[in-house]
């Protein structure tokens, strides 16, 4: 039976884990990506919350087997270290510079037609899934810096500190590297050198003692990287389109204090994976298959971006931070809930 082809826009985890799982379905596809493999993206390179059930669909284990087991946690608030505590349930600490690569050449290994470097028009379509990652707002304040380091201790293999209006990842990774990856506020006095960048703003949101911790540390220049304009939420008109179908960043950003971005990608991925190819064999109409996604992003990812969205503005002011440093002192902090309602 020949199935009709689907377009995807954007080969980030949610384009390429769709696009493999199709082929894998007998599914023609075409994956346009902007950019090349392999490439460093500003990313925790955390995945927290990934169930069974989105491994098996989308066959995922071969492509996480050398991920970094975490099962422990500790955040600081300007540099004060709070209780370390155990995650939930463990979770997965893994690059992308390799984890982009191995799924590419997996989709094109499987008959998929990859096409780097080509930028097209984001235009809703039947057949077409929109997955080309975050939407930008130059009003937006928030920006993202990250970077690889060498022979940088961690107190826990997961680390989030929170400074002034902003807050910061650190994971293990494999090969004794350490992901920094961090939020702030832009500040346009502050002097933009990609290399001293993320010290620079570290110093600056009062987190001087990891500023430090990284200079003594062995950066490595070449994972340096940033993205700014960042607006997280639901993308305007995605349900206003009865044509666009968007997953992934596209679909919705979640703060990033929550490790679930990569997840929310390969999760968004499974959804659609089965109307997809109900449409593919014409068992389905587009607008039919576009109404069926979207309910069961919204079903999946109501509460943890509801949850996100109100915790995001706590962790990042004075009084938020305060009140968590204090709460974890009298030992009410309830995080094994803010950590599921998370996920």
């Amino acid at each position: 039976m020949k199935l009709r082809p689907v377009e995807i826009i954007g080969g980030g985890l949610a384009g390429l884990s769709l696009g493999l799982a199709l082929r894998r379905a007998g599914a023609p596809v075409v994956l346009h990506e902007a950019g090349a493999y392999p490439r460093h993206r500003v990313c925790g390179e955390f995945i927290a919350g990934l169930d069974a059930d989105t491994r098996r669909v989308l066959r995922l284990d071969p492509f996480l087997s050398d991920a970094r087991s975490c099962q422990e946690v500790r955040w600081f608030c300007a540099d004060a270290a709070l209780r370390s505590r155990p995650l939930p349930s463990p979770a997965l600490a893994l690059g992308r510079y390799a984890l982009d690569l191995r799924l590419a050449e997996a989709f094109a290994s499987a008959g998929g037609d990859l096409r780097a470097g080509s930028r097209v028009a984001a235009d809703p379509a039947p057949g077409r899934v929109l997955a080309h990652g975050r939407r930008a707002d130059a009003r937006s304040p928030w920006m993202g810096l990250k970077i690889h380091a060498l022979d940088l201790p961690l107190s826990a293999p997961l680390e989030v500190h929170l400074g002034r209006e902003a807050y910061v990842g650190l994971c293990a990774l494999a090969g004794g590297r350490v992901n920094v990856c961090g939020l702030f506020r832009r500040r346009p006095r502050l002097a933009f050198d990609r290399d001293s960048a993320l010290v620079a703003h570290l110093r600056a949101s009062g987190l001087a003692r990891l500023a430090a911790r990284l200079e003594n540390a062995a950066p490595d220049p070449a994972s340096a990287c940033a993205v700014s304009a960042l607006v997280f939420g639901t993308t305007p008109g995605t349900r206003e389109d009865p044509d666009r179908l968007a997953l992934g960043d596209a679909h919705a950003l979640i703060p990033p204090f929550t490790g679930n971005g990569m997840t929310l990608a390969f999760q968004s991925a499974a959804v659609a994976l089965e109307p997809l190819l109900a449409w593919a064999r014409d068992e389905a109409g587009w607008r039919e298959t576009v109404a069926l996604v979207r309910a069961r992003l919204r079903s999946r990812f109501r509460l943890r971006l509801w949850t996100s969205f109100l915790l995001h503005p706590v962790l990042l002011t004075q009084l938020g931070q305060t009140g968590l440093v204090a709460a974890d002192r009298l030992r009410a902090l309830p995080f094994d809930s803010f950590y599921q309602a998370t996920r």
